[in-house]
């Protein structure tokens, strides 16, 4: 052997003794497609909006009452120069309260079209991620008032989370007209 071959033959050795030690790679996992949503209390119930239709989220803003309007219009407050009409879900839905102080409840703004409006719910569980093949076309437990409203639901941890579509609510001439004569 010459003096440059045993060099190269002591490099194979080892690449091939390190090869023959090597941890494989971990094995791919699937990643899992996710849908997310904003997560709310309505009635003591969960419910997620898709992220599309929720503007903004806030603490009730002081408002005014507006005479001659339906009791589930609030009123309407000014965000940032712009009127904000606030409307109680609970009250539009006929449901119960689950959270009994103002300081609790929070509104989503939700701006469709020409329809700047702010939905005051129970209270706002953030950023809510689920896999999407844990989608259910119909869920259960939905009341009657609401479901019209309801497109499906996601399961996570044994709990259906209904997904709430703000879309069809601006569509329905129910919320639209607020007048109450």
């Amino acid at each position: 052997m010459s003096a440059q071959a045993a060099p190269f033959a002591v490099l194979t050795d080892i690449a091939q003794r390190s090869r023959s030690l090597a941890a494989g790679l971990p094995e791919q996992q699937e990643a899992v497609e996710l849908w997310n949503g904003i997560g709310f209390v309505l009635a003591g119930e969960r419910y997620v909006a898709p992220m599309g239709e929720v503007t903004e989220i806030l603490h009730v803003p002081r408002f005014t009452h507006i005479p001659g309007v339906r009791p589930f219009l609030m009123g309407a407050a000014n965000v940032r120069g712009r009127l904000l009409p606030l409307v109680d879900l609970a009250g539009f839905f006929d449901v119960p309260r689950s959270s009994r102080s103002m300081r609790e409840r929070r509104v989503l703004v939700i701006e469709e079209g020409d329809v700047f409006s702010g939905l005051v719910v129970d209270t706002v569980l953030g950023m809510q991620y689920f896999a999407k093949d844990s989608f259910k076309a119909a869920p259960e437990g939905v009341a009657e008032s609401i479901r019209p409203f309801v497109t499906g639901g996601y399961e996570r941890n044994e709990e259906i989370w209904k997904v709430f579509s703000a879309a069809d609510l601006v569509e329905d001439e129910r919320f639209l007209d607020v007048a109450q004569w």
